[in-house]
């Protein structure tokens, strides 16, 4: 009879000078020296970073990565981490240094990054309770604690994430399974007979201001709904969703047989940082009955802002809220949620396995909850925040890059280099140009600023013409960072129009 040793060799043993490859409790020792370690030489970079970026190209980093040999390990660790110390570090792009005003990254928070250590040592997945334990009512509590923050009720429940996008097509998924429900029922009430669900799919209508995030569309083409499910509505000059715009088109859509499903509002829009209105939304989404979703990945920082809270006004009405911690609370990528006011409309997402989380289980699994299965204790990550400097610290924080966009915008309007290409942002935001300059221009002196080291800001168009954007997350930088990458932007502006 065959037995198991006899279907596979017998492994080789590993020779006693090997060093230990797996984490455990014979090689304690050796992750202490090894963590330490990395730790040292991390420190020792981010106490000589100058810049935020080399600027390298493709060109420069793409063939040393290639040559690298993956079947021919180095001789140890430490030759492993010089390594990438040339291929990764060196060219890194560092989010925490004042000049970094591009995207939306945030420096992060020491307890999270302490947090990190700690969520990869364990690897614990927050799918089922038998894998998580502690971890399930940590992330629970949590999301508990960002339901109350929102203002919904008792019924409120969510998930942690991988991100905004992945939020949003949740939240979007429950709107259109909602819809389709409803439309069946409906349909069987009226009619007396039944109806496919895949009939409705195409009826369904998408709401969202053309400032909304690029995901609203994303997420209609992998629902089976189409680009073209998804209206736009107009937006004010603060580029706001204009709320009898939605009305109008809401009620357009059912005159045309069509269902509304879903409204996507915005709390920080990418690029303007505007926040919708959210009170005459949510009437008008109460009184359509459609769902109201309000993708709050950047604004979520007010939540715990104790001076610009009010511009969430009516948030508590929404059906679900998207929030990034990763943004505007300071946290490493990955940390997001979605955030629901009835966890009963969670079960769109529930799917029982036998081995994982049968339906007969009494324990809570978070999986139940979540388009993923294995999963990162990300959680971990905020509740070290909270628990070492508070939600008032990471508040004021957040406030603290709001006033300083407030401070740049005034700066820029002074100057006649410049001329602003938006409002003053709602949050962090700030959208200008060079007087004067074509959209060439701006991409050979953005192009020259990050290749010099001087600073690095984003870019995007405004009406269709390119303007640049800096995007504040930064509570440590100061006018006095931000003036001389103007300074910069300028320079190398004016030399481009003098070469052309």
């Amino acid at each position: 009879m065959l037995t198991s040793a006899d279907l596979r060799p017998a492994p080789a043993p590993l020779a006693s000078s090997d060093p230990p490859a797996l984490l455990g409790r014979e090689s304690a020792a050796a992750y202490r020296g090894m963590i330490a370690d990395v730790a040292g030489r991390l420190a020792d970079r981010f106490a000589s970073v100058d810049r935020p970026w080399t600027g390298a190209a493709p060109a420069d980093l793409g063939p040393a990565i290639a040559a690298v040999d993956l079947d021919r390990p180095l001789e140890s660790f430490e030759d492993a981490f010089d390594e990438i110390g040339e291929l990764y570090l060196k060219d890194a792009v560092w989010f925490h240094h004042p000049r970094y005003l591009a995207h939306l990254n945030c420096p992060v928070a020491l307890p999270a990054v302490a947090a990190e250590t700690v969520l990869a040592a364990v690897n614990t997945s927050v799918d089922t309770w038998d894998q998580s334990a502690g971890g399930t009512f940590i992330e629970q509590r949590l999301i508990d604690w960002t339901a109350r923050r929102i203002g919904l009720g008792p019924d409120a429940d969510g998930v942690f994430t991988s991100g905004g996008t992945q939020s949003n097509l949740q939240a979007l998924l429950l709107a259109r399974d909602e819809a389709v429900e409803h439309a069946l029922l409906k349909h069987k009430l009226e009619v007396g007979t039944p109806m496919r669900g895949v009939e409705v799919l195409p009826r369904l209508r998408l709401f969202a201001s053309p400032h909304s995030h690029f995901s609203v569309v994303k997420a209609a083409r992998l629902l089976g709904l189409g680009e073209d499910a998804v209206i736009t509505v107009p937006a004010d000059d603060w580029f706001r969703m204009n709320p009898a715009a939605l009305d109008a088109a809401i009620e357009a859509c059912r005159e045309q047989g069509l269902i509304p499903a879903a409204v996507v509002a915005t709390a920080g829009t990418t690029d303007f940082g505007s926040v919708d209105p959210l009170g005459p939304i949510a009437e008008i989404t109460a009184a359509h009955r459609v769902w109201f979703h309000v993708d709050a990945a950047y604004g979520c920082g007010i939540l715990v802002s104790r001076k610009h809270r009010a511009l969430l006004g009516g948030i508590e009405h929404a059906d679900s809220v998207t929030v990034d911690y990763h943004k505007s609370f300071f946290q490493p990528v990955s940390s997001s949620a979605l955030i629901v006011r009835d966890r009963a409309s969670l079960r769109h997402v529930t799917h029982h396995a036998d081995y994982l989380n049968p339906a007969e289980a009494v324990f809570p699994n978070q999986v139940d909850k979540s388009l993923q299965t294995t999963r990162r204790f990300d959680a971990l990550k905020l509740w070290m925040t909270l628990r070492t400097l508070g939600p008032d610290a990471l508040g004021d924080m957040f406030d603290r890059v709001c006033a300083l966009a407030d401070q740049t915008w005034d700066w820029i309007a002074s100057d006649p280099r410049f001329e602003v290409a938006a409002p003053p942002s709602q949050l962090s935001t700030v959208l200008f140009r060079l007087a004067g300059a074509d959209d060439d221009t701006h991409r050979i002196a953005r192009e020259a600023l990050a290749a010099s080291g001087e600073g690095m800001v984003a870019a995007t168009k405004v009406e269709g013409r390119t303007a640049l954007k800096l995007t504040l997350l930064n509570p440590e930088t100061g006018l006095a960072d931000i003036v001389p990458v103007l300074e910069a932007l300028a320079r190398h502006g004016k030399k481009a129009q003098e070469t052309t």
